[in-house]
């Protein structure tokens, strides 16, 4: 299986790389961002663009993928609904629509978050974005498309989140994560259960199209 990943530099992003680099049905891997990943593999190609609303230069790099892990993602903080909605759902559609024309036998699995509103009328500004998000790209003509929905994400294998507020908050949780996963088994994950799953869904499909932590861990499981 040849994957292109959205955000290998992030978070979850690396978690899903590392993942891809050590399964043996994963045979190549393509990282699409602003910046290197810093990792050499022979399984992996970088990809370095900046516009992510044109992919128009690049389109000949991104042909012969069977999936796509799309781990992009920004905070709500601080943002109105206008600037989330693009850097959420128009980016995303972006380059799901280019890559389902280019490679319409791919499946495309999007990380969206524990809480999201399928709705698209809830209260919560960043549920309602994330819930057209993924109705939108469950509409595409990929072969099929699976939308993850984890909830607290604990980092594994030396992984640490870009954002030093919170990297902070990460490594004072780690302590607490074997306590948080007796408590709270259906809201908490890890970056590791996360990349397994989403290669597990890749390769083996799922009866669903929305994917729950509690679906996350028992898949990783």
């Amino acid at each position: 299986m040849n994957v292109i990943i959205f955000g290998a530099t992030g978070m979850v992003g690396q978690g899903v790389l590392l993942e891809c680099l050590d399964h043996l049905e994963v045979s190549g891997i393509l990282a699409v961002g602003r910046s290197s990943c810093g990792i050499d593999h022979p399984k992996l190609q970088e990809l370095l663009h900046q516009d992510f609303f044109d992919y128009s230069p690049i389109e000949s790099d991104l042909t012969g993928y069977d999936a796509c892990f799309f781990c992009l993602g920004v905070s709500a903080a601080g943002m109105s609904e206008e600037q989330y909605n693009r850097l959420t759902y128009e980016l995303t559609l972006s380059a799901a629509g280019t890559l389902v024309r280019l490679n319409p036998s791919m499946t495309f699995c999007y990380v969206s978050g524990a809480g999201t509103d399928s709705s698209e009328s809830g209260r919560m500004m960043w549920a309602r974005v994330k819930g057209k998000t993924e109705n939108h790209l469950l509409q595409l003509p990929f072969k099929a498309a699976y939308m993850f929905r984890p909830g607290y994400i604990q980092p594994l294998k030396g992984i640490r989140s870009k954002t030093k507020l919170y990297q902070t908050f990460y490594t004072l949780a780690r302590p607490l994560y074997p306590a948080l996963k007796t408590l709270f088994p259906g809201f908490v994950t890890t970056t590791e259960k996360v990349g397994v799953a989403m290669i597990k869904v890749a390769l083996h499909g799922y009866p669903q199209p929305l994917l729950e932590n509690r679906d996350i861990n028992a898949l990783a499981s």
